[in-house]
């Protein structure tokens, strides 16, 4: 209250002084008499005053004072902000983007410009021009994501928001920045919204982003673990109740490299991360738009540490789209880069149940999806798999290689059909005929157990219709 009460008699002495002044100017140009005043400068309205012109230019003013303009100038960009889905106040808006551009200017050109005092401003700068509301999506979860046909939403903003991301990326990786220090003011509340902003339709900015908490999470060593954390928590919203989101590509890439680095053994920690966050991503419906950024976290833990190739692939075979073929060429692709990195001890623990998915797809009507799953064969390492433990797995692949060669429609599938069959009987001759002999006992069966089910329905519709006479 008393506040207030003291702006209001400010404004009321203001207000005396202005009539006294008027007052006093109108005496004196009745005594003129002839004399005309001279014209007082128009005001500018309050929405026209350039505030960043006023402020001057930092590399004119002296060396002493261009830290507090700096500051100022970090405070006046953080204050006034713009409508860029209307084409208003050009003129100013202009005049903050050269203002940012002097600001990353003069990082570039100054050492240790970013003081413990100023370190406030810089994040309350950033955060003010950055963090908003993105547009809401409407999009079909019914339809497949494509990225290449989809049109990404440009960010009008995007002249303003480039120079601040960089400014800030220029904040994040100086030296002259004390993490220990900056750490109060790039804590975890700054983090999640940054990881908001990920969702952001604009290629671009995600790119920034990505750039920008790959440097954080290197520089900021408090806040690894809740980064890690936070990114978990992105994909169970994915997961388990939006289906979509932008960023998810740009966020495994960040990961890459952090699995890259994980210390061996794997802790508990990491190996969770692996079964609940990143292999249930392969359910999600616009999966191809980020495949091979997840592909990729994958085959870094396979290699950290071969033994959870039996995880992931047995995860593969659980979530495997059985109805959805362009997903099954994805599921193959991986299959075959963690096959190769797979020991032989975890292929004897999955070998039946993969093979029999391996089978299915074979004689798969979708000429593509047989057709990838048997350039398998051209793989050494996975061949030599398959013979090491051909005694289980050759009757499986040979009923349904036999199954393919008398019923696919596809010619190329049954080429493919062949050379395997052929690869096989030279592996082992004997074996070989085994499985076919043992084939061709099993298709007399079912043909005799098809002719005598057909034979209880011919008798059953006989029936019915005596029956009816």
């Amino acid at each position: 209250m008393k506040l207030i009460q003291t702006v209001k008699r400010r404004m009321g002495t203001d207000k005396d002084k202005d009539a006294s002044k008027n007052a006093a100017a109108s005496a004196d140009a009745a005594k003129k008499g002839t004399d005309k005043p001279k014209a007082k400068a128009a005001s500018k309205p309050a929405g026209d005053t350039n505030v960043f012109a006023e402020l001057g230019k930092l590399r004119e003013v002296a060396l002493g004072d261009r830290t507090e303009l700096f500051r100022k100038k970090l405070q006046v960009c953080g204050a006034v902000s713009f409508n860029f889905h209307n084409e208003s106040n050009q003129k100013e808006k202009e005049a903050k983007r050269q203002t940012l551009l002097e600001i990353v200017e003069y990082v570039n050109n100054t050492r240790n410009c970013f003081s413990e005092m100023l370190m406030a401003d810089v994040v309350n700068m950033v955060g003010a021009n950055i963090f908003r509301a993105l547009p809401s999506k409407k999009k079909d979860l019914m339809v497949v994501f494509d990225p290449e046909e989809e049109e990404p939403a440009m960010e009008p903003a995007w002249p303003h928001l480039q120079i601040v991301y960089e400014f800030f990326l220029r904040f994040v990786v100086s030296n002259d920045v004390d993490p220990k220090l900056a750490k109060r003011f790039v804590d975890q509340n700054f983090v999640l919204k940054l990881l908001e902003l990920f969702d952001s339709e604009d290629p671009r900015e995600r790119d920034y982003l990505k750039t920008i908490l790959h440097r954080t999470y290197g520089k900021f060593m408090a806040l690894r673990s809740f980064i890690r954390r936070a990114i978990q928590h992105t994909f169970f919203k994915v997961i388990y109740e939006s289906e979509m989101h932008n960023g998810i590509g740009e966020l495994l890439e960040i990961l890459g490299s952090i699995i890259n680095g994980f210390a061996l053994p794997l802790k508990q920690e990491h190996s969770e991360f692996l079964v609940k966050a990143l292999i249930p991503l392969h359910k999600v419906k616009s999966l191809a738009s980020f495949y091979q950024q997840l592909s990729y976290c994958l085959a870094q833990y396979a290699e950290k540490d071969p033994r959870l190739c039996y995880d992931i692939i047995s995860s593969l075979l659980q979530f495997w789209p059985v109805s959805m073929t362009s997903k099954q060429i994805l599921f193959l692709n991986l299959l075959e880069e963690l096959l190769e990195v797979t020991q032989p001890p975890e292929f004897h623990r999955l070998q039946e149940p993969l093979f029999r998915r391996v089978a299915l797809c074979i004689t798969s009507p979708h000429f593509q999806v047989a057709e990838r799953t048997m350039f398998l064969w051209n793989n050494e390492y996975i061949v030599k798999l398959i013979d090491q433990n051909r005694k289980v797995l050759f009757p499986i692949i040979t009923s349904a290689l036999y199954t393919n060669s008398k019923h696919h429609w596809n010619s190329a599938v049954h080429g493919l059909t062949f050379n395997v069959l052929k690869l096989l009987m030279e592996s082992d001759p004997q074996l070989f005929d085994e499985c076919s002999t043992k084939h061709r006992i099993d298709v007399e069966q079912e043909e005799a157990l098809n002719s005598t089910r057909e034979g209880k329905w011919t008798q059953l519709r006989e029936m019915h219709d005596q029956a009816k006479k």
